[in-house]
């Protein structure tokens, strides 16, 4: 009857990192094709034929898509400013000067002179009159780069709705033009003082995750690839990759020296109200990598460390009878590693460590 020694042993640099703990360290001559003497009880597991998807985990952010500075464009007295957190959309109030709105229009380009009739033709004037039929003033007007006796109509039905002077002209700074809602994120002026430089900054209202990859792992990274978030809570969320960076960049690591070189990513989530009011929430990003199909598996737990260097299973014979079987390792997956070796199938059943 031969004897084996068991002992729990750190081999992490054999084997892929975290995959370490559980594998046991067997001595003596307990594998190969002699049977091992039977022994007390131990839980078994079948060996299965299975998919493994090889991920990669990386550390992230959740945040909100994009940043805006507004600066007031008109002078006056700053007299309603909105609170960090609120949200504004189109036709709504970003603040106010000497008690008249300025409120916000979307659009791609900022208004950067007065419009009224008789302006030469642009592109300010088509997203004018754009805002103005999605809020209701302009159900008739043609919508063009002219402005028309229609156009300043529309403006006069517009300024009269928010109580302002109904001047048919759009001064320099009654409006924001932004690409879409906001979210204030911080206030920089104050109620009583003069309008001029910086109002207030924000972002956008979609949540999203960004993450610096590193760079060596970019074939990870494509996009409208799914990945997994785990968020700060345990919980878990979907996302797809939108967006990923063709310029890498290395943050200043130790003594001077250049840190990994690392590609911004951006997932936007399947459910971004999943993650409540989380913002600048560190969260971690499970990138898909290669798949390994059809290949037989066992729990990384039922992996024992070889004495003589490499890894094994203890295989149970349908007599009860155990031997240690050595085996080649393949990906690592979900808890599981891919094995191969001498007599292995689907159904082997293997020991594992009692729970």
């Amino acid at each position: 009857m031969r004897t084996r020694t068991r002992a729990w042993t750190a081999v992490a640099a054999t084997v892929s990192a975290g995959v370490a703990a559980g594998v046991v360290l067997v001595t003596g001559q307990g594998h190969g094709d002699g049977p091992a003497a039977p022994a007390a009880q131990e839980p078994t597991v079948p060996v299965t034929r299975t998919d493994l998807v090889q991920t990669q985990q990386v550390d992230g952010t959740l945040g909100y898509a994009g940043t805006a500075s507004v600066s007031a464009l008109r002078s006056g007295t700053v007299t309603w400013l909105p609170q960090a957190g609120d949200t504004i959309g189109r036709g709504e109030h970003v603040y106010d000067v000497d008690n008249e709105p300025v409120t916000l229009f979307y659009g791609r380009r900022p208004f950067w002179r007065e419009l009224h009739a008789g302006v030469p033709a642009g592109p300010d004037v088509r997203i004018l009159e754009q805002n103005l039929r999605k809020l209701g003033y302009a159900d008739g007007l043609t919508v063009d780069t002219t402005y028309t006796d229609a156009t300043a109509a529309a403006v006069r039905k517009w300024q009269k709705a928010h109580h302002r002077e109904r001047t048919g002209r759009v001064a320099l700074g009654d409006v924001v033009v932004l690409p879409g809602a906001i979210r204030v994120s911080a206030v920089s002026a104050e109620t009583g003082t003069r309008a001029g430089g910086k109002i207030l900054t924000a972002t956008g209202t979609r949540k999203q995750v960004t993450v610096d990859l590193p760079a060596a792992r970019s074939a990870l990274a494509v996009k409208g690839s799914r990945v997994t978030v785990g968020l700060p809570d345990g919980r878990t969320a979907r996302g797809r990759i939108t967006a990923v960076g063709t310029t890498a960049t290395a943050p200043p690591g130790k003594d001077g020296q250049d840190g990994t070189p690392t590609l911004p990513v951006t997932v936007a989530l399947d459910d971004p109200a999943a993650t409540g009011a989380l913002d600048g929430a560190p969260v971690t990003v499970d990138f898909r990598g290669a798949v390994h199909k059809g290949v037989l598996a066992v729990p990384v737990d039922a992996l024992l460390a070889l004495g003589e260097g490499g890894f094994g299973v203890q295989v149970v014979g349908g007599d009860g009878v155990k031997r240690i079987v050595a085996v080649t390792l393949g990906a690592f997956a979900n808890g599981k590693v891919e094995i191969r070796g001498d007599g292995l199938a689907a159904g082997t059943r293997v020991t594992v460590p009692a729970t």
